[in-house]
């Protein structure tokens, strides 16, 4: 009965404080502004992209106030965790270490992880040719063609934002086959590798497709396989301070909402030009 009774009391007051945030309380999320095109910095200044809309709508939905800020990735957790802000939006993966310091809504979309190279270089006959190897549903194939890649990628210079499941996956399977430099944000290794200064990128398609849109970067292409799984985690999600089950509960419905109606899906279709929406 103690047991009932308790679990009674701790739903009502999830059930409150949901009540309380939707009554007034700014809910405060932050952003890289330097992802394009899940978010970016316009002319002007002004936050733009996949994410920024789509915390728009998400705050719509659950009814609260939102205000979008600005910070840089490589302290937005740290930053989360001494309450700064409430949320995190800025294309951050769920993972099993991030698991332990925050908290996460369920996924709004995910792409596999893709190397960036010159169209006339050497790269970019890199063998996969778009194929997606997923390392938890298909180790032995993604393994076989991350193996295929590595004579054409050995010795080569491949740039990667610190911090990231894409530098985990470059550290943890091509150490020692690639020089991995890294950089605070994906625009300035988009600046080395149109420079020449190093020979790919490795960063989420959707990512790179971004970049490569932009008409400086005509001369340059996807190349390879795709990974995802293992480190790569279970999809994008919305970051949130651990104990805040209120919070987590209007995202996870909000997110829920625009999937059901497929509003998500147009987002996605609007800033990646594919469907990288998440079907629960």
């Amino acid at each position: 009965m103690r047991i009932v009774t308790t679990l009674g009391a701790a739903l009502i007051a999830v059930a409150a404080a949901t009540g309380a945030l939707a009554q007034g309380r700014t809910v405060r999320i932050a952003t890289e502004g330097a992802y394009a095109p899940y978010n970016f910095t316009a002319p002007g200044g002004k936050l733009d992209g996949f994410e920024i809309e789509l915390a728009a709508e998400l705050c719509k939905r659950a009814k609260v106030t939102c205000e979008i800020v600005q910070q840089d990735w490589d302290g937005i957790i740290p930053a989360l965790q001494a309450g700064k802000y409430d949320a995190i939006m800025a294309g951050m993966n769920i993972t099993e270490k991030r698991e332990a310091v925050i908290d996460f809504s369920i996924p709004y979309v995910q792409e596999a992880g893709s190397f960036g190279v010159a169209k006339d270089g050497p790269l970019a006959k890199l063998p996969g040719d778009g194929q997606v190897f997923n390392f938890d549903k298909d180790n032995a194939g993604a393994v076989k063609a991350l193996e295929a890649m590595k004579p054409m990628l050995k010795g080569k210079t491949v740039g990667v934002q610190v911090s990231t499941i894409h530098s985990t996956f470059l550290d943890k399977y091509l150490k020692g086959t690639v020089e991995i430099r890294e950089y605070k944000t994906t625009e300035q290794h988009d600046l080395d590798l149109l420079s020449g200064r190093i020979d790919a990128i490795f960063a989420s398609a959707s990512a790179i497709r971004g970049t490569f849109d932009k008409p400086d970067f005509k001369d340059y292409t996807l190349a390879g396989a795709r990974f995802s799984g293992d480190v790569f985690g279970r999809g994008v999600a919305v970051g949130l301070r651990k104990g805040e089950p209120a919070l987590k509960k209007l995202f996870d419905e909000a997110i829920a909402s625009m999937n059901a109606d497929g509003s998500l899906k147009a987002l996605s279709m609007k800033w990646f030009k594919s469907d990288i929406t998440i079907k629960s």
